[in-house]
């Protein structure tokens, strides 16, 4: 503290450095020779008095200077001790022999300022004191170069007095600039919560697309693991079909292969006895005594005659044959029983077995004896009252959806000459059955429509076309209950999906199905 007191006594009142060949005044204060010098000249060319810097006492003429050798051989004796001041890139302009950092800016006076300069400067409002800088063009007016005091709020620009009272400006909005700051401030506060809440849905939406990327790498997952068991057990059993339809087919070789040896036996014994026979005949033929041809040739010809039809029953029901479309069948039964069980395998909880509901059925449709097809009735059909009978040319299925999976097919067809149209897909037990609103128009029922060959996906009343026209007749419906999922495909090949409905289920669900001047087949698996 002692040395700090000290060092603070041997500085310049101008330069705010040690000493530099100090001098005195008649007032009794010292300066640097060289920082009172300036000062004086400065002041020699105005109409004021001279004066000292410090006390500001007056002078009528240019006060001479002595020098003071006792103060220099102290300040020398203390300059090596004194630190050195870190040196910024903007320096004090008021500091003339040495280098002092800046800390502040003076607008007005355009000059920077260090820290013991900025104490004694002018604290007038007109005297702007900002951060270190050297660029003070944007801190003045470019016309009238003044300094930038009101915000014009117009324009949004900052103006100085002159353009508000006489330029561009005149007339405007205006406020000073720290009520324009306050005001910006709380733009900016406004735009950076609306930015914060952007910003916070933009990584809420991040999370979900993470969320459902997760999900799906889940579900492929698993997809990938059952096709893979799947296949393992179709390939187990595609092995032993193949291992049971081929042992058959050895054995029924076996069984013809023996059929036919033992014929063959049979009729190598036969030719044997026929040689003899011919050898006997054949002597019978070479003798001259007629009575004795003719009573041996009456012996044999009943003989002859005997076994010859023995010999053509024995070739013709003795021989067995290998009925090749019998295996055929086998086969396409056993593959059918496969792929039953791969159905029953992939959609555990669906009952396959879609069959379509008559009390249900409106009197412009038929509905076939095996409950599997709905077509258009020409003619009104007058089936009995029922409550849960619709009014239009729809029904729903018997079979009922309230969990799992479920997938079913349909082959359908417009009737040849005639503009018709279908729609299939799904619909709550709940829906009204007496208006004349169809499947897909209320909130309460979801279809896929096909209408002059154009395609399109319906639910409550709002309809989303299809960008490919039906190309084939069979398509597939694939229900996913818990996951509220219900998907349309094209049977082509490739199988092509036309649209998926993402909801969540709240009532138990039928197969839907409407009609007009064509029909549906639901396929069996």
């Amino acid at each position: 503290m002692a040395f700090a007191n000290v060092s603070e006594e041997l500085n310049c009142c101008i330069c705010l450095n040690v000493y530099q060949d100090p001098v005195l005044l008649r007032c009794g204060h010292n300066f640097c020779s060289s920082c009172i010098g300036d000062v004086l000249d400065a002041q020699e060319g105005s109409d004021l008095f001279y004066s000292c810097p410090q006390c500001r006492t007056k002078f009528a003429e240019r006060p001479a200077l002595h020098r003071n050798i006792a103060l220099r051989n102290i300040a020398e004796s203390l300059q090596p001790n004194i630190p050195e001041q870190e040196i910024s890139g903007i320096l004090c302009n008021y500091c003339i022999n040495s280098s002092a950092p800046a800390v502040k800016t003076c607008v007005l006076c355009e000059a920077s300022l260090c820290e013991g300069h900025v104490k004694v400067h002018n604290k007038a409002a007109e005297h702007v004191l900002i951060e270190p800088t050297t660029c003070l063009e944007n801190r003045k007016c470019s016309v009238h170069k003044k300094i930038l005091e009101y915000y014009c709020n117009e324009d949004s620009v900052c103006i100085c007095v002159s353009c508000r009272l006489d330029g561009e400006h005149k007339g405007h909005q205006v406020d000073s600039i720290n009520t324009g700051l306050e005001k910006k401030r709380q733009k900016l506060k406004n735009r950076l919560e609306r930015l914060s809440s952007q910003k916070a849905q933009a990584k809420s939406h991040i999370q979900m697309l993470l969320d459902h990327e997760n999900k799906m790498k889940k579900d492929t997952a698993c997809v990938r693991k059952t096709i893979t068991t799947l296949f393992m057990d179709i390939k187990e059993k595609l092995d032993a079909l193949e291992r049971r339809i081929l042992h058959k087919i050895s054995l029924e070789e076996t069984l013809v292969s023996k059929s036919v040896s033992d014929l063959i036996q049979y009729l190598e014994r036969e030719v044997d006895n026929f040689s003899k026979k011919i050898m006997k005949v054949e002597k019978l033929c070479s003798m001259t005594d007629p009575l004795n041809v003719l009573q041996e040739h009456g012996e044999d010809s009943d003989t002859i005659t005997e076994e010859h039809q023995e010999l053509e029953g024995t070739t013709t029901t003795g021989m067995k044959h290998f009925h090749q479309e019998e295996t055929f069948i086998t086969l396409l039964n056993s593959l059918s029983c496969i792929m039953r069980e791969v159905n029953i395998d992939i959609f555990a909880k669906t009952d396959t077995d879609i069959v379509l509901d008559r009390d249900t059925a409106g009197n412009y449709v038929n509905i076939s004896v095996d409950l599997k097809t709905v077509s258009w009735a020409e003619q009104l059909n007058n089936y009995p009252g029922n409550p849960a009978r619709f009014s239009r040319n729809q029904v729903l299925s018997k079979t009922v959806f309230s969990s799992g999976r479920h997938y079913w097919e349909v082959n359908t067809e417009v009737e040849t000459g005639k503009i018709g149209g279908w729609r299939l897909g799904v619909a709550y037990s709940s829906i009204d059955r007496k208006d004349q609103i169809m499947i897909g128009d209320n909130k309460k029922s979801w279809c896929l429509r096909c209408s002059g060959n154009k395609l399109s996906v319906v639910h409550n009343n709002e309809e989303i076309s299809d960008a490919a026209p039906a190309c084939r007749p069979s398509f597939g419906v694939y229900l996913d209950y818990e996951a509220g999922r219900l998907s349309f495909y094209e049977l082509c090949e490739p199988i092509r999906h036309i649209h998926t409905f993402t909801t969540s289920f709240t009532e138990p669900l039928h197969a839907a199905f409407l009609v007009s001047s064509s029909f549906v087949k639901i396929k069996d698996f």
